[in-house]
């Protein structure tokens, strides 16, 4: 059987890889089904733009292994939406695969659960020789803080005129005709910010190097089990601070604010595919610790409608029906999209979309994709996101500090300072 040391020396000579990794925290958010989890080498592939991939995707699923990542512009399928903004990286919006091999790994234990090693080993490719020293990285950001703070400020006004409660706005990092490697760099990154949502893609010159702590969407059986997080706070320089500042972000009256307003939206997201009345909030405002800050987390539940559910099996209703995120869009939902449109600098693409997984049980798991590098090998671009919850109550300079918060790990990733 084949070790998990093996396996990583042989992932970067495989033309199209989809990992994910809990990193052991069953605890941080609950739900897993797998520890870890892989696919690789591709029976077929949805590498596109937007346009009619959600109707794809139901004609191809066949009670199959599929991964991969649905990208945020996807949004623009479901409402009447554009994406017009700078685009570095140049992805398609979805990379969607039918792996050849799939295997797990579940207390310890690593399982062929699709194809076995000799089809495996196949699929690797020597790869062309590469240096496992990330280059010295110029990071340049796409929006400026001085123009952060103006569009803060023009988005409080979008609230106090009632156009919308609450929106995630966020920035772009970026760096061009930079070299990296990035199965190497993506192992770096989790272990600097080990998450229960870690994951990686790769499919020739494009990767995504995640390390979200945000779980999207889940089904098992029946159940579905959404845990969006709201809610930031750095953690403390020993034991007695950090208690406390997890106590200063359970009690911070706008932080609560912020995630019962996407608890709600989720609420509102999960119910046109549940059983009318069993959409149910299991853990509000839950703070929960990483290795750099802490989080406020809520878990909501519902059962599936067995109603448009039953045999005509059509999970990707019930994936879209909640796409994209309350937790990275805003309240109501479709306004905040089109200020985010209007105010953000550059397209997101694949951050704040979803990677995740689908089983031939028709069982799924997806994360957030936020904490990421996003990096096309063929034209050198590296990019990250980063953004906050803006409300009434919020600040411009401390939800901008709280953006540079969260690229911490990244940037240390990246030997940035």
């Amino acid at each position: 059987m084949i070790t998990k040391s093996e396996l990583y020396d042989i992932i970067p000579g495989i033309e199209t890889v989809c990992i994910f990794n809990n990193n052991n925290k069953q605890n941080a958010c609950g739900y897993h089904t797998y520890d870890w989890l892989g696919g690789f080498g591709a029976e077929e592939i949805i590498n596109e733009k937007v346009g009619s991939v959600f109707e794809k995707l139901k004609t191809v699923y066949n009670n199959s292994w599929w991964m991969g990542c649905l990208g945020y512009d996807l949004k623009n399928e479901i409402e009447k939406l554009e994406s017009n903004n700078t685009d570095g990286t140049h992805f398609p919006d979805i990379i969607f695969f039918k792996p050849i091999v799939v295997l797990a790994e579940t207390n310890g234990v690593l399982e062929f659960l699709k194809g076995d090693e000799t089809q495996l080993r196949q699929l690797y490719h020597t790869p062309t020789a590469q240096n496992l020293e990330t280059q010295n990285i110029q990071l340049q950001d796409r929006t400026s803080k001085e123009t952060y703070l103006q569009n803060f400020e023009k988005i409080k006004q979008h609230i106090i005129d009632g156009d919308i409660y609450e929106i995630n706005y966020c920035m772009e990092f970026y760096a061009e005709n930079i070299y990296i490697n990035p199965f190497a760099t993506w192992q770096k990154l989790n272990a600097n910010s080990p998450t229960p949502f870690a994951g990686y893609l790769a499919h020739k010159s494009m990767h995504l190097l995640g390390a979200s702590p945000e779980r999207f969407l889940k089904k098992e059986k029946q159940q579905l089990i959404a845990q969006p997080i709201k809610g930031t706070i750095p953690r403390g320089k020993d034991a007695i601070e950090d208690e406390q500042f997890k106590q200063q972000l359970y009690y911070n009256e706008k932080e609560r604010s912020e995630n019962v307003m996407i608890v709600d939206l989720m609420r509102n997201d999960l119910a046109k595919s549940s059983i009318a009345g069993s959409v149910h909030v299991e853990e509000l405002f839950g703070i929960y610790t990483f290795e750099k800050l802490h989080q406020m987390i809520s878990t909501v539940t519902a059962t599936v409608n067995p109603d448009s559910y039953g045999d005509k099996i059509n999970i990707y209703d019930i994936i879209k029906n909640a796409f994209p995120m309350g937790s990275m869009t805003g309240c109501p939902k479709i306004r905040a999209m089109q200020l985010i449109e209007k105010y953000e600098d550059s397209k997101r693409g694949f951050f704040s979309g979803a990677l995740g997984y689908i089983t031939p049980e028709a069982n799924f798991d997806f994360n957030v994709v936020i904490r990421s590098m996003i990096y096309n090998a063929e034209n050198k671009y590296l990019s990250f996101h980063a953004g906050s919850a803006i409300t009434y109550e919020a600040d411009g300079l401390s939800e901008y500090e709280e953006c540079l918060l969260k690229t911490q790990s990244i940037r240390n990733t990246l030997n940035i300072l």
